[in-house]
């Protein structure tokens, strides 16, 4: 038996029946053996001088069911030759398939002759496998073939490779690859730049390149790119001599594509929703489209989607409810653009746009006609289409829960390959994922604006005027997925011409910590109306927060974040004897600025957050030198940038450096030296200037106690309002002092003091005992002879209040300055003198 050979072998030599290899059997024309060859004694085991002169047909074994006449082939030749198949009985007695051939030779003298060439079936088959196989890699393969010679020029082509090579192939032999494909690139970048290089080293080496990403245009497509994968090994001789480089080539162009798109909708699945913002979303859905997609993209959304509410259903098909919220371009200048980012956009009836609104479904034109009616009725656009050139048109409806929120449009006009279905179903995926993210971001949008809305109701609108200071302030709320946070800050006015300073922070964001600050918002004025000092003021609102808790885990277990951890500023500042007084929970420490030194941060004990209980807090006093600037803010401000708080205060002691500025001008500096674009927290501070009260606009007495000092205290107030010029103010002011100090005598224990202070538009009388009793207002009987002094105190006064200290306590009232509508007989802001009078019983 022959062996098999290894490799394709040529035609002539691979063919186990050809003479040279088959087994060579001489017949006469009655079947006797008359030649038997070398290679006939190897197949069957018969030396020569065994068969000659015997019949074939003793080494022939019939198979079952054949009749004689048909096993008999031999005597038969046929021209053309064609092959035979039959089974022969070798020497040792085994059973050989084999295939044969006869060929008549012509008749010699001792008559007809003919050759019967013989070899293995398996062989035969082998071959005949083999021959198929390269009759069909030259004519049917998909895999284009190229042979290129020892010189990388082209030798030889199959069918496939010369699909891409129109015209007669003798035109492209001798070429090389970068010659056929001018202009190709090589994808992949661990080889060379160009297939000629590549190629070489192939040659050079022996080295097999598999699945190499090549991008080019064919001679018989050259108006668009195609991708193959490329695969190259050496061709030699027998003894190793190098031939040539085989090239293996398919077309991957689709495969390719599909790729593309699925990294592109993988891309978009990280970077479209990368945040809750709604035109960052829409901006980044047009940035996974274009160059990628469409030379040109805009998207529209309906005005209900951009202000957060529910699109309203009959606003189908209506665009002149859209607004254009952004556009993209492969050019800077736009060209494409009719209307601007904010605009609202007007789309004819019947076009893509009104008909993707209006059933909500895609519109492809993979031509656009400029006949188009819909172009005709739009002639801007119209102009623009012919003008660019633009071929190929796509619009996909925006849909989440079934609603149609706007539409995206996108054209092709540089991109020469028009819109397909492929790109119809790639487009519609993309805006699907979108869809979703941009109706998350308008319910974030509503819910953010709903929250927002209630912390801004919740804050002051404006500071309120003080003759005691002068304040700034800034709000930024945080630009995150857990909504608005709970920062609040106050100016409050208090009693004999005091201001009250207060920042604080509710830990947590949401509805809950912005209704959380506006009860502790609505605690600390409560608070600061008793006239608490800012430790006891403290105490309390710890007390409030940790009530607040237990209701709410009572109402929700498990469901709402507690409001522990919630932190206070509060301070008061007294404009006579310049001094502040503060107390902290939690929070950071305020910062004095002054004009002639650095930044302090005044020494004030640290106590614990709102609502840990158990612990006290503690009071810290310090002067507050004219001209400096006081800051109060929250954590958020000093943690914004980097969040190293450290880093954070030297930057605030930067921006405050200067005090003799305006207070706006300071916050302005303060936002741009630590705040970022999107602060990660809320963040709030209050800058104030205060302004101490000139000594000539306060005046104080120690009073004797007894009955005479009454008499005194009215003739000292009445000297003063003349010196001040407010003699208009005098009967309200001498009755008011005549009570306060009649009540001290009666009811408190002495000394007692008298004071007066005149402000910007208040004037304040106080009286100090050293009593700790309260007085009550209330209504004096008929048959009563007292009961009526305070009564009259809140007659005349705007407002009237008692303050404690630590040896007693101050009754003050205030009395509104008079102004040019004032005239005599009538207290500024009181009631009608004589209306009064009339009405005592």
């Amino acid at each position: 038996m022959t062996t098999p050979s290894n490799g394709l072998e040529a035609a002539g030599n691979g063919d186990p029946l050809r003479v040279t290899r088959a087994a060579a059997v001489m017949l006469d024309g009655l079947g006797r053996v008359t030649g038997w060859s070398p290679e006939a004694e190897e197949l069957l085991g018969y030396e020569a001088q065994e068969v000659l002169g015997h019949s074939i047909d003793t080494l022939s074994a019939q198979p079952y069911g054949e009749d004689a006449a048909a096993a008999r082939w031999w005597q038969q030749p046929q021209l053309p030759e064609c092959h035979h198949s039959g089974t022969f009985r070798h020497r040792s007695g085994r059973l050989l398939p084999m295939a044969a051939v006869c060929r008549r030779l012509p008749d010699t003298v001792a008559g007809p002759a003919v050759l019967l060439l013989l070899a293995d079936a398996a062989d035969f088959l082998d071959w005949q496998m083999r021959q198929a196989m390269l009759h069909g890699i030259t004519t049917q393969s998909p895999v284009a073939l190229t042979i290129y010679g020892p010189d990388l020029r082209v030798a030889w082509a199959n069918a496939a490779a010369r699909l891409e090579l129109p015209g007669p192939f003798t035109h492209y032999l001798g070429r090389t690859e970068d010659e056929l494909y001018p202009g190709s690139q090589v994808l992949s970048a661990q080889y060379p730049s160009t297939v000629t290089q590549l190629m070489s080293r192939v040659l050079d080496s022996g080295q097999t390149v598999v699945g190499l990403q090549y991008r080019g245009r064919p001679p018989s497509d050259p108006s668009r790119d195609h991708v193959w994968s490329l695969s190259y090994y050496r061709l030699q001789d027998p003894e190793g001599r190098p031939l040539g480089v085989c090239e293996e080539s398919v077309d991957v162009t689709d495969l390719h594509h599909a790729q593309q798109r699925l990294a592109l909708l993988n891309e978009a699945s990280v970077l479209i929703g990368s945040t809750l913002d709604l035109g960052r979303t829409v901006q980044e859905l047009a940035e996974i489209l274009v160059p990628r997609v469409a030379d040109f993209t805009a998207v529209d959304l309906l005005g209900d989607v951009l202000s957060g509410r529910e699109p309203d259903a009959r606003a189908a098909g209506r665009t002149d409810a859209m607004r254009r919220v952004v556009h993209r371009s492969v050019r800077e200048d736009l060209p494409e653009a009719v209307v601007t980012p904010g605009q609202t956009v007007v789309y004819p009836e019947g076009s893509p746009q009104w008909q993707c609104l209006a059933d909500g479904h895609p519109i492809l034109h993979a031509v656009v006609e400029p006949s188009s009616p819909w172009l005709l009725q739009d002639p801007v656009r119209g102009a623009l289409a012919r003008e660019l050139g633009i071929h190929s048109h796509l619009v996909v409806p925006l849909r989440a829960r079934g609603i149609t929120m706007g539409v995206a449009t996108l054209m092709r006009w540089r991109t020469p390959e028009p819109f397909a279905a492929e790109d119809l179903l790639l487009v519609e995926e993309l805006a699907a994922r979108a869809a979703v993210c941009i109706d998350n971001a308008r319910r974030y949008t509503r819910e953010h604006q709903s929250a927002l809305t209630l912390q801004r109701s919740l804050l002051p609108h404006e500071l309120p005027a003080h003759a005691a200071v002068e304040a700034a302030y800034r709000y930024l709320p945080a630009d995150t997925e857990a909504g608005v946070g709970g920062d609040w800050f106050d100016v409050l006015p208090l009693a004999c011409a005091r201001v009250g300073l207060v920042v604080g922070d509710v830990v947590g964001h949401g509805i809950h910590a912005t209704a959380t600050m506006g009860r502790l918002r609505t605690a600390v004025h409560t608070l600061a109306d008793l006239d608490l000092p800012p430790d006891e003021l403290l105490s309390h609102l710890d007390d409030l927060v940790g009530r607040l808790a237990q209701e709410a885990e009572a109402a929700y277990p498990g469901q709402v974040e507690g409001v522990v951890g919630a932190s206070c500023l509060y301070g008061i500042y007294d404009p006579v004897i310049r001094r502040a007084t503060f107390a902290r929970a939690g929070h950071p420490p305020p910062a004095l600025a002054h004009l002639d030194k650095v930044v302090e941060f005044p020494e004030i004990p640290a106590g614990p957050p709102l609502g840990i209980g158990g612990l006290p807090f503690e009071s810290a006093e310090f002067d507050i030198p004219e001209g400096s600037v006081l800051a109060l803010y929250t954590d958020g401000l000093v943690t914004a940038s980097d969040g190293d708080p450290d880093t954070g205060l030297e930057r605030l002691t930067f921006a405050l450096a200067h005090p003799d500025r305006p207070l706006e001008e300071i916050c302005d500096t303060m936002e741009r030296a630590l705040l970022p674009d999107r602060p990660p927290d809320d963040v709030a501070f209050l800058v104030a200037r205060p302004r101490p009260l000139p000594g000539e606009d306060v005046v104080s007495w120690d009073l004797a106690f007894e009955p005479a000092a009454v008499g005194q205290a009215r003739k000292l107030t009445d000297a003063r309002l003349a010196q001040w010029e407010l003699e208009d103010l005098s009967f309200s002011v001498e009755l008011i002092v005549s009570e306060l100090v009649t009540n001290a005598i009666r009811h408190a224990r002495g000394p007692i003091g008298l004071r007066l202070i005149r402000s910007s538009n208040r004037l304040i009388c106080a009286v100090s005992d050293h009593s700790s009793t309260s007085p009550h207002l209330r209504r004096a009987q008929v048959v009563e002879e007292g009961g009526r002094g305070l009564f009259l105190v809140a007659q005349f006064a705007l407002r009237w209040g008692t303050r404690y200290a630590g040896d007693g306590k101050i009754i003050w009232a205030e009395l509104p300055l008079p102004g040019p509508e004032t005239g005599r007989g009538r207290s500024a802001g009181g009631p009608d003198l004589d209306a009064f009078v009339a009405s005592l019983p």
